[in-house]
């Protein structure tokens, strides 16, 4: 009997040490679903044979950035994987995904006609990876969260407002130094903060020109011709057409918000985001001022773009915010 009693309390003992995520590991499943005949590709984090709890969508910054935040001409930033992982130390499932034109996913049916990848056609990528994630028997589908990097926020805003038939609720939404406004009055408020008279008078009459005719001059000075152009000005054109303040109006009333700008985010500067934060005050919204931050939220107070593929962790201050919005 004593040795019964000794083998009942080493047992006992064992099954008390065994955690969730030893029953449970954490894994990365690669997977992919259709958008409009476009087959999307991307990291399912979960945990393995686990029953239903929270899940989040995490959509990537705007141009060439892939599901784990890399840009292809920026270099390996790794940020939307560091995010994944952080989420699941705080029990939460994650899908990130190469948007089109991205990563595995490619362009696609888009190969011949590169020029119609617009805006709509990554919010159509968005809501079919947050109607996959919904799916899955992993998910908690009143615990659905989504997080968006700069443009990924307008993305984000979109799917917590959406009234389609079958779309997922929206529970909480995470928005890392979103774009503050209409994307050509943001780039016109960074030229008249730069440029000369004459240039800030060329770009006006190309702003003008994009948004009545969609069409932009061939010549634009000092750089500007980067920005928006005769290849790209349909893309430009249509991103332009989205306002983030009526988005931000649309989410739903009493809807868990973060919200994260930086005194070194020249993107994201908190007083720049004001009417934003203003639009989302009908919402559960938590502000959260970064300090010496950049825009792909690593600690670098330079806010240089030669540093952004510097290899660097979430910079803790968004680790901290993170975890305190997670219970929300």
């Amino acid at each position: 009997m004593k040795h019964l009693v000794v083998l009942a309390v080493s047992l006992v003992l064992a099954l008390a040490g065994c955690s969730s995520d030893d029953q449970h590991p954490w894994v990365d499943d690669e997977v992919s679903f259709d958008a409009d005949g476009l087959t999307i590709h991307g990291t399912y984090r979960h945990q393995q044979d686990a029953g239903p709890g929270p899940a989040s969508l995490l959509i990537s910054e705007s141009g060439p950035t892939d599901r784990n935040g890399d840009n292809a001409v920026v270099g390996p930033i790794g940020n939307m994987r560091q995010l994944a992982e952080q989420l699941s130390t705080l029990g939460t499932a994650s899908l990130r995904y190469d948007k089109v034109g991205t990563g595995k996913t490619g362009l696609g049916q888009y190969k011949q006609r590169p020029n119609d990848v617009v805006s709509a056609v990554y919010t159509t990528g968005a809501d079919a990876a947050v109607r996959f994630l919904a799916d899955q028997p992993g998910t908690d589908k009143s615990r659905i969260s989504v997080y968006g990097l700069g443009e990924g926020a307008i993305h984000a805003m979109t799917l917590a407002a959406a009234t389609a038939p079958g779309a997922p609720k929206i529970h909480s939404l995470g928005l890392f130094q979103p774009l503050p406004g209409r994307y050509l009055d943001i780039i016109t408020n960074r030229v008249r903060g730069d440029a000369s008279p004459e240039t800030l008078a060329a770009w006006l009459a190309a702003v003008d020109e994009i948004r009545t005719k969609g069409t932009v001059p061939d010549k634009l000075p000092e750089g500007l011709g980067a920005i928006v152009s005769p290849g790209n000005v349909k893309a430009v054109a249509e991103t332009d057409k989205i306002d983030p303040l009526a988005l931000a109006a649309a989410v739903p009333a009493g809807t868990p918000v973060l919200l994260t700008c930086s005194d070194t985010d020249s993107q994201a500067k908190c007083d720049v985001e004001k009417p934003l934060i203003d639009a989302l005050k009908h919402t559960a919204l938590t502000v959260v001022e970064l300090k010496g931050v950049n825009h792909v939220l690593h600690d670098d107070p330079s806010d240089s773009i030669a540093n952004l593929a510097k290899p660097a962790p979430l910079s803790p201050q968004v680790v901290t915010a993170l975890n305190a919005f997670v219970t929300k």
